[in-house]
């Protein structure tokens, strides 16, 4: 479980990081990434969208509490103020751990790298 400090609750909180936000993706989910300074927050902080396209109430709890698993020890190294947003995707549900986590790691690295000038 994600302290009560690092959970997103409301959704004007997602809409911003969605919005906002960088986005990355992989095959089994997405990761959209809003770095935000503001004066209150002393962590960064994540939430989870889990749609019933991933499947039913026992997959979808399944899949996201894998991902709250991960999440928890790379919200470390986010900046004070982060705010992260994991999308699964349908391909989740087949997903194993081990898949899950390389594709968490590699969007929030991707999430995280500057954008190239253009």
């Amino acid at each position: 479980m994600l302290a009560a400090a690092q959970r997103l609750r409301r959704s004007a909180d997602f809409a911003a990081a969605i919005r906002g936000g960088r986005r990355a993706g992989r095959e089994t989910l997405v990761v959209h990434l809003l770095v935000d300074e503001p004066a209150f927050a002393s962590t960064a902080r994540a939430g989870f969208v889990v749609s019933k396209a991933v499947g039913n109430s026992v997959v979808r709890n399944r899949v996201q509490r894998r991902l709250r698993h991960l999440v928890r020890p790379l919200l470390d190294d986010l900046p004070a103020g982060a705010t992260v947003v994991v999308r699964a995707l349908p391909p989740a549900a087949a997903a194993t751990y081990e898949t899950l986590a390389t594709d968490l790691t590699g969007a929030l690295a991707s999430a995280r790298r500057p954008r190239r000038p253009r």
